[in-house]
């Protein structure tokens, strides 16, 4: 179906805006994706403050060029080619695409229904494999709870040993740490 060139300059306006407020870009070549799956990914990048784009290749490459001047080679792709935008963190939404490009409706993706293509990721244009590599990386949010995690660990590591402590005490029906059988006094020396 012929797009007019009103629709197709609306759809360029509309791309350059996402460039312009996006944190990254990435592209997803895609073949033979169902309305189904197409919603259930649109869902999952809706949690996570990302969006995607179908879009013809040119407008695509013009709209880059346009809102970041970043030049992207994306005709020797092949099938539609799906934009990614991550607005609220630069990997967020990436996690979701590349869960779902690892399992489609619960099989895995052995169809070639969707590949990962080039990304725009700290403004620089980045090849498959990178893009592959920073897609597997865990969200902010993820390594924030890692690093929290971490920080309290010793923390609660004391608050386990007190709590033990003061349960060693109520069992032997002491008042005082040092009260405790086995303890040295400090006078008799």
């Amino acid at each position: 179906m012929a797009v007019s060139k009103q629709k197709k300059s609306e759809i360029f306006s509309e791309l350059v805006a996402k460039f312009k407020e996006a944190k990254s870009v990435w592209f997803v070549t895609t073949n033979k994706m169902t309305v189904e799956e197409f919603s259930e990914l649109r869902k999952s990048l809706r949690e996570v403050g990302a969006t995607y784009t179908l879009a013809k290749k040119t407008i695509i490459v013009k709209a880059i060029k346009e809102a970041i001047n970043l030049d992207v080679e994306l005709s020797t792709l092949d099938g539609q080619i799906w934009v990614v935008c991550s607005n609220t963190d630069a990997v967020s939404g990436l996690g979701k695409v590349n869960a779902f490009l690892k399992e489609v409706n619960g099989k895995k993706n052995d169809l070639g229904k969707m590949a990962w293509s080039v990304s725009i990721f700290e403004w620089e244009v980045k090849s498959v494999e990178e893009t592959k590599v920073i897609a597997s990386m865990p969200s902010r949010e993820t390594l924030l709870g890692r690093l929290v995690g971490s920080m309290m660990s010793p923390i609660s590591g004391m608050a386990r040993f007190l709590d033990a402590a003061s349960k060693e005490v109520e069992a032997q029906w002491k008042t005082k740490v040092g009260e405790l059988e086995g303890k040295k006094e400090a006078s008799a020396e």
